[in-house]
């Protein structure tokens, strides 16, 4: 891969995946570890699209795909989809043990957030990201093969995994979030953000003191930049710039950007600063989302007017189109939220957490799972309505069910046998009303209050009479261990 150094890819005493530095040494590693196909001559116009969706439902390798030679564009202008589709992967963004088993990540991945500490940026003077500056009329974003990623896209969306680097007006407070962005012309892209995410609320306070928001925006990072924007929850006044440099190990290496003084990742492939205006609109959408529907549909929505553009020689554009779930964004968002909701469950002071599952099939947000040991009347209802509310687990909620310590909230049938054979409907289901919920909920009307609702489902045992609740079928795990290993060879397990 051009630019990268690779190295032993994975530690053979350890089992952890050596560090990297930016994205191309990433991608040398991924190639060393079987997981990268390079795609020669494909198409921007929805082929990109194809091929990245066929590979997520079809391949069993589900491989990183880098797309060059793009139709249409010169060589060396390439997009990388499929980033984070396996567990392997996951573990080397976040510098984790290789582990192939999603719960055990989520339990490793919970107890290192627990000691992770902020690590600042450095400031430097150079870096790659600064190979080429274009500054006004020069800029031209359309030079990019940007892909149209859903048939009834309204544009070309060339943020889907990028990061965008926001503050407030006292510059007390660096936050990194994924907002997507259209291009609208050569220097003017668009800037959704839902209502209550960070980067929203900072550009909400700039307008309000009659000033337009200073904004940085990346289109290609290194994959801990990209998942600490979109996946991580951090509270208000932290920093997930801080908390990637506690995941790596050191310190992400910034340059100030001339224009908005925000900190520019200086391993980026692209990256662009400018400012959006309160006062300005363009049509925006409709685009597919991680909802699997074209939920928000189209209208005005807040714009970046580009001041300077830089980026990388061969430069990579890194996309994460949204898909019918489960997809690309919500199997890597999956595990990295249920470990930390169930990292703020604890923190309440809850007692007797067995597991927290987010699961991607529901989008992530929309199907959450708490397992818990039941110690007193009113703890599986408790637990769930603490789930539905956290800052992690209560955007776009929907359903929270809770389960017994027998029930393995990762697996999907566990959960379904506890829903049919431990809830009655007419006690066991509370809706919580008037949640919060926002534009990309495909059950908000246009132009509707963005309010959702959440039923919250106990489906343990009934605690007046658990232990006389029939005894479920089961072998006893030793027996099972002993059977295994007797007749594996015969049975091929």
């Amino acid at each position: 891969m051009p630019g990268s150094t690779p190295s032993a890819a994975v530690s053979q005493n350890e089992g952890l995946i050596r560090p990297y530095k930016d994205l191309r040494d990433w991608l040398g590693i991924v190639g060393e570890m079987g997981e990268l196909k390079i795609v020669h001559g494909a198409d921007p116009d929805l082929e990109i699209a194809a091929i990245t969706e066929l590979v997520r439902l079809e391949s069993t390798e589900k491989p990183a795909l880098l797309f060059d030679q793009v139709k249409g564009y010169p060589p060396g202008y390439r997009v990388l989809t499929g980033i984070i589709n396996t567990i392997r992967r996951l573990a080397l963004m976040t510098n984790m043990p290789v582990e192939e088993n999603v719960e055990i990540f989520v339990r490793r991945w919970k107890d290192r957030l627990k000691e992770l500490r902020p690590i600042p940026p450095r400031y430097v003077q150079d870096g790659p990201i600064l190979e080429n500056i274009k500054a006004d009329g020069a800029i031209d974003l359309r030079q990019f093969p940007t892909p149209i990623w859903h048939e009834r896209d309204g544009g070309r969306y060339i943020g889907t995994a990028s990061v965008t680097i926001t503050t407030d007006p006292k510059r007390e407070w660096v936050n990194l979030g994924t907002y997507r962005n259209m291009i609208h012309d050569s220097d003017v892209v668009g800037f959704y953000a839902s209502p209550g995410k960070h980067g929203r609320i900072h550009r909400e306070m700039f307008w309000r003191e009659g000033k337009a928001c200073p904004v940085v925006v990346t289109f290609g990072q290194d994959p801990v930049l990209f998942h600490a924007a979109s996946s991580f929850d951090v509270p208000s006044g932290a920093s997930e710039l801080e908390l990637a440099g506690a995941i790596k190990g050191e310190r992400i290496e910034v340059i100030r950007g001339e224009v908005t003084g925000l900190p520019i990742p200086v391993h980026a492939e692209i990256a662009i600063e400018g400012e959006c205006p309160a006062d300005e609109r363009v049509q925006e959408g409709p685009f597919g989302e991680f909802t699997g529907y074209y939920a928000s549909g189209a209208r005005p929505e807040p714009i970046i007017r580009v001041k300077r553009l830089y980026y990388r020689n061969d430069p990579i554009i890194t996309g994460c189109p949204p898909a019918r779930p489960p997809a690309e964004s919500t199997f890597a968002r999956s595990p990295l939220k249920s470990a930390a909701v169930w990292n703020v469950l604890e923190k309440t002071g809850l007692t007797g957490l067995r597991g927290v599952c987010m699961h991607p099939v529901g989008a992530t947000y929309f199907f959450t799972v708490v397992s818990i040991k039941q110690a007193y009347a009113g703890h599986a209802k408790q637990a769930g309505t603490l789930a539905a509310s956290v800052r992690g687990a209560g955007y776009m909620a929907r359903f929270v069910i809770v389960v017994d310590e027998d029930i393995d909230p990762f697996k999907l049938e566990d959960v379904l046998w506890a829903l049919g054979t431990r809830c009655h409907p007419d006690r066991d289901i509370d809706i919580l009303k008037r949640t919060w919920s926002g534009p990309l909920d495909p059950m908000i009307p246009a132009g509707a209050p963005n309010h959702g609702s959440v039923a919250v489902i106990d489906a343990t045992k009934p605690w007046e009479w658990k232990e006389e609740f029939p005894p479920a079928i089961t072998f006893d795990e030793g027996f099972m261990r002993e059977t295994r290993q007797k007749w594996a060879k015969l049975l091929g397990l």
